[in-house]
């Protein structure tokens, strides 16, 4: 053992343990010691005290021996030699895969940090969907980092902290294990706001004595003889409100600290549910209750399972005081949580709680998540939403986030009934479908076959899983229209180069190492494959064709006639504008449009070799390069391409890039007749909604 602490923290945890529990956790200690060796935490501490305490933070929440053990062994894959079949070895299969869910994917090249961070949670919530013990030691794990944060570089303890608030803190409290919750939102208070945390610490340090005495002397022993007088046995005590959270009331409720009077909180805790609704009745016939001051959590639990009568009283001298009155049982959940009534030790499932049900929606977040940015931001709106409680027409209670709409309930049902969702009764009513649903309403679902998701539920839905559903069955009717679209342009190609399309097919399949005839069609009616390229692999036949088609080019030049002339790349002049010839050497005269920079370069330095040329005929195609600036959407890439085609114009190239900031920029490189085609397809790609800015593109 490294030394005397270290070896006091041991003793201290195998104390909690006895016989075979207590030698298989000396097995693991003495495990780690040899793992970890010489390695030492950023205080210079021995690491192995890291994992010793994270053990004993389990082990005080009365968790079974092989979470304690998982503990202990958390971060031996990730930071020794340790493989996954050592453990499972040497400590069962269940403790290896509780360590194996908490490790990170460190051995994983990724491009960024967000990605990184992102594919960790992913992992971390996919383990914690087959095992719960996974989170309970990840949290754990967090707590312990957090209490020696004070020996990081001032950077890392703000990144840390403001992880641990975002997404840790909220899950301790999903799974209602309020002194892990509690005691993370303090610490992190600390590093994030330490002005505003000295504030609260010293405030509180000034009032808690006062309030105590207050408490102690005069409202608890006249609660104490009203509830003696009606022949009711109950423990009674009080118990201060975290820093963060009388810090969060001030902001909430925009108030001084000074005008906080609550930060103490009287509990009375009974033997039944039955006695917890009569000593409620005995407080409000001896102190005045505060109106809208009551919540009934017992009849109606919260979704990590808290149950308790919360009232706000005006007690003796005028002062205000919060009564949360529960029973022992409720009183142990509300302090441990999950952890309270643990599965693998009363023998229940999980999933027969709401905290399955919530976990459950959290994995099809993530898994809907097509991007990092999309799943950090999805596990956000499932962590931190605030809930409404809702009844279906049987009576049965579902959860969801505040804000959710009668689309959000019906998908939160099954995802036929939301992808056929007709209309909604709520209370008995017909309501609209983006109407935001309140506590206690009851809500019918009007369902239709013939109904179809619609995009502009996306602009109200809230929860992850119905945005996902709808985006998903949106891409599957997107893909249909690029089968049909890419058919139709096939069928084009098929004639034009004098292929059989099957032929065409094949080859494309081949050349571009698509994998089947449909996602040849898709990337075609897509854009993603253009017609320049198609033509590039058929080469040889194009020349034929165009040469068969074009004939030659009439170019005017006053007093000289008709001259062979070569187009200006840069501009790509089309017949019918307003053009300029340019003299050069090799190429003759080199005909450019008027918009074009170049041209106006030369006419500035060298006017000498500008002549004008008038060029209104020409057989065939020529090509033309567009701009196009637009608001980002599901589709809107498929409607400019539709826009494009319906003009009259092919389209040879597309690119296109989508920003954060919601824009999307594209350029295309199309085929049109003359420059009156032209101007009629920049007018039907501006009437295409979102639109910001469609230009010609020079290069």
């Amino acid at each position: 053992m490294h030394s005397i602490a270290v070896k006091s923290k041991a003793e201290k945890l195998l104390g909690l343990f006895e016989g075979e529990e207590r030698e298989n956790l000396r097995k693991a200690i003495d495990f780690i010691e040899e793992k970890h060796g010489n390695q030492v935490r950023a205080s210079g501490e021995p690491y192995i005290t890291h994992p010793i305490e994270v053990a004993l933070i389990l082990a005080q929440m009365g968790l079974d021996i092989d979470t304690v053990i998982a503990g202990l062994l958390h971060d031996v894959l990730e930071d020794t030699q340790t493989t996954y079949q050592e453990l499972e070895e040497k400590f069962g299969r269940q403790v290896a895969s509780i360590v194996q869910g908490v490790t990170k994917l460190g051995k994983f090249e990724f491009k960024d940090i967000q990605e990184q961070k992102a594919e960790n949670y992913r992992k971390l919530i996919l383990a914690t969907a087959k095992d719960l013990r996974v989170i309970l030691v990840k949290l754990a794990d967090r707590l312990h980092n957090m209490k020696t944060l004070g020996y990081l570089r001032k950077d890392k303890q703000i990144r840390i902290a403001r992880e641990t608030l975002e997404v840790y803190v909220p899950i301790a409290n999903r799974l209602g294990l309020w002194n892990i919750k509690t005691e993370l939102e303090d610490l992190c208070f600390m590093y994030l706001y330490p002005s505003e945390y000295e504030k609260v610490k010293n405030f509180v340090g000034e009032s808690k004595k006062e309030l105590e005495e207050y408490l102690k002397k005069i409202f608890i022993p006249k609660l104490k003889e009203a509830l003696k007088l009606s022949g009711i046995n109950a423990h009674i005590t009080y118990r201060p409100k975290h820093l963060y959270g009388i810090w969060q009331k001030t902001i909430r409720k925009g108030i001084k600290l000074e005008d906080v009077h609550d930060i103490l909180g009287v509990r009375v805790i009974l033997g039944t549910p039955q006695e917890c609704y009569t000593v409620l009745g005995i407080i409000h016939s001896t102190f005045k209750p505060v109106p809208g001051k009551f919540d009934d959590y017992i009849s109606l639990p919260k979704p990590n399972l808290y149950q308790s009568l919360h009232t706000t009283v005006i007690g003796p001298k005028g002062r205000m005081v919060e009564v949360q009155i529960r029973t022992w049982e409720m009183h142990e959940r509300a302090e441990k949580g999950i952890a309270a009534h643990w599965a693998y030790k009363e023998g229940k499932s999980i999933k027969d709680n709401s905290i399955y049900s919530w976990l459950k929606s959290l994995v099809e977040s993530i898994q809907g998540s097509k991007t990092p940015h999309e799943l950090i931001e999805n596990m956000k709106l499932e962590l931190f939403s605030e809930e409404v409680f809702v009844f279906t027409p049987k009576g049965d209670l579902l959860v969801l986030p505040k804000g959710a709409t009668p689309v959000d309930f019906a998908y939160h049902i099954h995802t036929d009934i939301g992808n056929h969702c007709a209309g909604a009764k709520v209370n008995g009513r017909i309501v609209s479908l983006d109407y935001k649903l309140q506590n206690g309403d009851m809500v019918e679902i009007i369902t239709h076959p013939n109904k179809k998701p619609n995009p502009e539920w996306l602009k109200f839905v809230v929860t992850s899983k119905a945005k996902n559903k709808i985006k998903a069955y949106l891409k599957e009717l997107e893909k249909d229209r690029y089968l049909h679209e890419g058919r139709q342009i096939v069928e084009k190609l098929s004639s034009r180069l004098d292929i059989p399309k099957e032929v065409l097919l094949e080859r494309l399949i081949q050349e571009l190492n698509l994998k089947s005839e449909e996602e040849a069609l898709i990337a075609i009616g897509s854009g993603k494959v253009s017609k320049e390229r198609i033509y590039s692999l058929f080469e040889q036949k194009v020349k034929e064709k165009h040469r068969e088609e074009k004939g030659e080019d009439v170019l005017l030049i006053e007093g000289l006639g008709s001259v062979l002339h070569a187009i200006g790349t840069c501009c790509l002049p089309l017949p019918g504008e307003e053009v300029c010839g340019v003299i050069t050497r090799g190429k003759g005269i080199v005909v450019h449009s008027k918009s074009c920079p170049n041209l106006h370069y030369i006419q500035r330095n060298l006017p000498d070799k500008v002549i004008p040329v008038v060029w209104n005929v020409s057989a065939g195609k020529h090509p033309a390069r567009l701009r196009v600036v637009v608001k980002d959407r599901l589709g809107v890439l498929a409607d400019i391409t539709s826009s494009i085609s319906k003009a009259g114009a092919n389209i040879l190239e597309a690119k296109t890039k989508s920003t954060s900031t919601g824009k999307a920029f594209m350029e295309f490189l199309i085929e049109v007749g003359n420059y009156a085609e032209f101007l009629k397809v920049m007018e039907a790609i501006r009437s295409v909604d979102g639109v910001e800015l469609c230009e010609r593109l020079f290069t």
